[in-house]
């Protein structure tokens, strides 16, 4: 039997806007638990692999994200025991069809020809088994050449999704048209019409049949992908296109550089639909769809209390919230913001965003508690002259070698073990130890033991900022 070679592909490189306060570009809705006990993306990888038989052979996921999520993505597959192909690291965001384009070229590098099962990195469901036979019945479907778009059955009058009408032929359903959201009145119809249904952003492919589609199509965005390609720099799992040729790259999507143009072409595009419990969790409104309810309609995450109120959400992330007399409401408490919002209007947050980000405030780019590589950082207390940070260190991880221009800083020991450079010397300190950086003076933190380092940082000088770090040495390539 001749085996047919998958490749998962999931695109992990959006903004999740519309999920803020929660989601920020810095920790975006992908790497978010918004339901059950895994991040979303975690969830896409698992499910994907998932898909082995005897007929199928399937590769470790490969990533198409940007620089600045990579330990992100790395951390998280690690915790699930996958392990990445490649992780594509975008250096500009140019809409999915150059990131697809991406993942084909690489997919063809070993000189194999897979199946490409793409997926974004954002969606839920809730049927496993269903999505699984799914998938498999669409890799058979498309390593004979077809192109197979998943299409979601829909349940509702939903005008948040765009929609494809399907035609049935004497092999299944074909591709007749892609539609965008339409308005209630229209998605009221196609629910009763019957033969619409709601774009997945699911395709599965051969990596050779998208690059023949995408110049046959946009000869433009293939040959500007490929000069990116073509200057790429590999880093362990991290492959890296040339960044001022992909910057190039004209941005579109799969849908518009390629899969609307089919109907009517001799490309076979075919749709399958999947009744699976999915969900692409793109507004709060579809976290609330998806949640656990009580008898009124009310679903919460964290320490909520909730009172004569109906069809609200809840999600407090560091205090108890309590509410009275709401009805669909959505309430999202995080330590430096806080929202609520018509449940119906939830879509509409992401103007809150690009109010934030035009007034270029903080708080929709990082939350109070930020990620880095080698563990996290939450910034507790600050006034003038000075800021009080919390800070945890991986075992076996360890900051940069650095100096501050402008500030110095006291570190207390709260757990764990500290391996310190402060100038020449080098500082073993061990719980409610601490030690004093002079401004001005080279230092590092890194944490030689096997279980997690904290502790309390004070910092105090004329400026504060992050960005007054001068790198001597970094284990991840930031100085």
């Amino acid at each position: 039997m001749n085996r047919i070679q998958v490749q998962p592909v999931i695109m992990a490189g959006g903004s999740g806007t519309r999920l803020w306060p929660l989601s920020r570009a810095g920790y975006p809705k992908q790497f978010l638990v918004l339901s059950g006990n895994s991040s979303l993306f975690q969830q896409a990888a698992t499910r994907l692999g998932r898909l082995g038989t005897e007929d199928l052979d399937v590769l470790g996921p490969m990533i198409v994200g940007n620089e600045e999520h990579r330990f992100l993505v790395l951390d998280q597959l690690r915790e699930t025991g996958l392990e990445p192909s490649a992780v594509l690291l975008e250096p500009s965001g140019r809409n999915t069809a150059p990131a697809l384009t991406l993942a084909a070229l690489a997919a063809l590098q070993n000189g194999q020809d897979p199946v490409l099962v793409v997926t974004p990195a954002d969606q839920t469901v809730t049927q496993a088994q269903a999505f699984t036979a799914a998938l498999q019945e669409a890799v058979r479907c498309a390593a004979e050449g077809a192109i197979v778009i998943l299409g979601i059955t829909p349940d509702r009058a939903e005008t948040g999704y765009g929609y494809i009408r399907a035609a049935r032929d004497e092999q299944g359903l074909a591709v007749a048209q892609f539609v965008e959201k339409p308005d209630a009145a229209t998605a009221t119809r196609y629910l009763a019409e019957g033969g619409y249904f709601w774009n997945s952003g699911m395709f599965v492919l051969r990596a050779s049949v998208w690059l023949q589609a995408l110049r046959r199509f946009r000869l433009d965005i293939a040959e500007a992908t490929q000069a990116a390609w073509d200057v790429r720099q590999t880093d362990a799992k991290f492959v890296r296109p040339g960044k001022a040729e992909f910057a190039a790259v004209p941005s579109e999507s799969v849908d518009y550089a390629v899969m609307e143009r089919c109907p009517g072409s001799d490309i076979p595009l075919r749709m399958l639909a999947l009744d699976a419990g999915w969900n692409d969790l793109g507004a709060w409104e579809a976290v609330w769809q998806v949640a656990d309810k009580d008898a009124d309609g009310n679903a919460w995450q964290g320490d909520a209390i909730i009172s004569d109120s109906r069809n609200t959400l809840v999600h407090a992330t560091s205090r108890l919230v309590s509410v009275v007399g709401l009805q669909d409401i959505v309430v999202v408490e995080t330590p430096d913001a806080v929202l609520v919002s018509d449940r119906a209007r939830s879509q509409e947050v992401k103007k809150i965003v690009a109010r934030l980000d035009a007034e270029k405030r903080g708080e929709q780019t990082l939350h109070r508690k930020v990620h880095r590589p080698w563990g996290w950082y939450d910034s507790i207390d600050s006034g003038a002259r000075f800021q009080v940070k919390r800070i945890m260190v991986k075992p076996g991880a360890s900051l940069s070698l650095q100096m501050h221009h402008h500030r110095a800083e006291h570190w207390i020991v709260v757990s764990g073990t500290a391996e310190i450079t402060n100038g020449d010397k080098v500082l073993l300190l061990s719980e409610n130890q601490s030690t004093y950086i002079p401004l001005g003076q080279t230092h590092r933190l890194a944490n030689p033991g096997r279980v997690p380092l904290e502790i309390i940082e004070v910092q105090s000088g004329a400026y504060l900022g992050e960005d007054d770090i001068v790198r001597f040495e970094d284990t991840y390539g930031r100085n």
